[in-house]
């Protein structure tokens, strides 16, 4: 796989970063600042894909301009509703308890911004199925890892994933940033040969 030029990616999530580097993707970091609020009405997949393409956006005058902005975000779907980032620990294991014994779908969007200001977009959607997890397992998970930056209070690929009972769809999604789509994305833009 061969990369034309860096990519600078709008988002602080060290997942992302893990995931892009495991592929062999050359890029920058600088945080995006943008309101996550959602939009009275707004769909949870019209809210992804906003603020996937919102953070590109606000990216474009971190990159100067000269290169491609990646943009994403997702969310957490339980029962039609969004689980964000939980607020403290206590609503952390109130999500991670919902959650348990359920299936639920996770919406990753990536947005990339052509120094030009064209965008090309995905969304990805995953459903992960939790086994039950018991209450003492959920109260150990909040005191030992950081679940407040992590949508749905969870990382698949951390202590929780071993209550992941099936999944359909992207590991790499559920991560954080979908993979094929993400790399689909580079190649449309030109920047992965």
């Amino acid at each position: 796989m061969r990369q034309t030029q860096t990519l600078l990616l709008a988002s602080g999530s060290p997942r992302r970063a893990e995931l892009l580097r495991q592929v062999g993707i050359r890029f920058e970091v600088a945080v995006a600042d943008v309101d996550e609020s959602r939009l009275d009405g707004e769909s949870p997949q019209a809210y992804v894909q906003r603020l996937a393409g919102e953070k590109a956006a606000a990216g474009q005058p971190l990159a100067l301009s000269t290169m491609p902005v990646l943009g994403a975000d997702t969310v957490v779907l339980l029962d039609g509703e969004i689980l964000g980032k939980p607020g403290d620990l206590d609503e952390a294991a109130r999500m991670l308890q919902s959650l348990s014994g359920k299936e639920h779908r996770v919406l990753s969007a990536v947005v990339l911004m052509m120094p030009d200001g064209r965008a090309h977009a995905a969304l990805n959607t995953t459903r992960v199925r939790f086994g039950v997890m018991p209450p003492a397992f959920v109260d150990w998970l909040c005191r030992t890892e950081p679940l407040l930056d992590k949508a749905g209070a969870y990382a698949i690929q951390g202590a929780a994933g071993q209550f992941v009972e099936h999944i359909d769809g992207s590991y790499s999604s559920v991560m954080g940033l979908p993979l094929f789509e993400t790399c689909s994305l580079l190649r449309a833009g030109g920047i992965l040969g």
